[in-house]
């Protein structure tokens, strides 16, 4: 599989804004699975609308988002070819933190319970499990979302800013996880963020 983006631009901003990008107004950008992206701009540059027309969440825009070599509508790619990491994290406060995790979980059947506690070990939440996510930290918040989002099968992971609440010591703890699952699956990641993300070694740098 394959995501194509052809003369992709936003409605809402203009060609001068896009003037400088590397995805924008370009004739065609291609991300191929088993790669590493990252996609770097400042705030209000069309990071995360980039990732939202990607997943079908967002349809402002102009020009061509293809997933090729499948005729799957977009509502079926979201449930096997592409997960994703919203940067507000789409979490249900009422609900704790493995049940928020188990609602992904319990569509997909992906990973067991024993696997979802593994991971919720190692990302250091272990005593966090059955507290509401209206509790926790936003740290926190973002490492529920990223383990949510392993919780399906996926050829794409796209993640909006995923480590912006966190420290140095938890983004080594999750890029480990990361990497274990993307090679597992043979998956690529397409990541936006502000600057250089120094734990990631990536295979295209894009500036947006």
């Amino acid at each position: 599989m394959q995501i194509r983006l052809n003369n992709l631009k936003p409605t809402y901003m203009s060609e001068a804004e896009l003037a400088a990008s590397d995805i924008y107004l370009q004739k065609e950008v291609v991300f191929e699975k088993g790669k590493k992206y990252l996609i770097k701009a400042n705030s209000g540059h069309g990071k995360s609308s980039v990732l939202n027309f990607i997943y079908g969440s967002n349809h402002n825009y102009t020009g061509k988002v293809d997933y090729s070599n499948t005729e799957a509508s977009i509502f079926n790619l979201r449930k096997t070819e592409i997960s994703y990491v919203f940067q507000d994290f789409k979490l249900f406060p009422s609900l704790t933190l493995f049940e928020n995790i188990q609602l992904k979980n319990k569509l997909t059947h992906y990973k067991s319970i024993e696997q979802i506690d593994e991971l919720i070990e190692k990302m250091q939440l272990s005593h966090r499990r059955d507290s509401l996510v209206a509790t926790l930290s936003l740290g926190q918040r973002q490492r529920v979302a990223i383990i949510r989002a392993l919780c399906q099968p996926f050829n794409f992971l796209l993640l909006d800013e995923p480590f912006s609440h966190l420290d140095s010591s938890n983004i080594k703890i999750i890029v480990r996880i990361l990497n274990k699952e993307l090679e597992e699956r043979q998956a690529s990641v397409i990541i936006t963020a502000l600057d250089d993300l120094p734990f990631f070694e990536f295979d295209k740098t894009i500036n947006l």
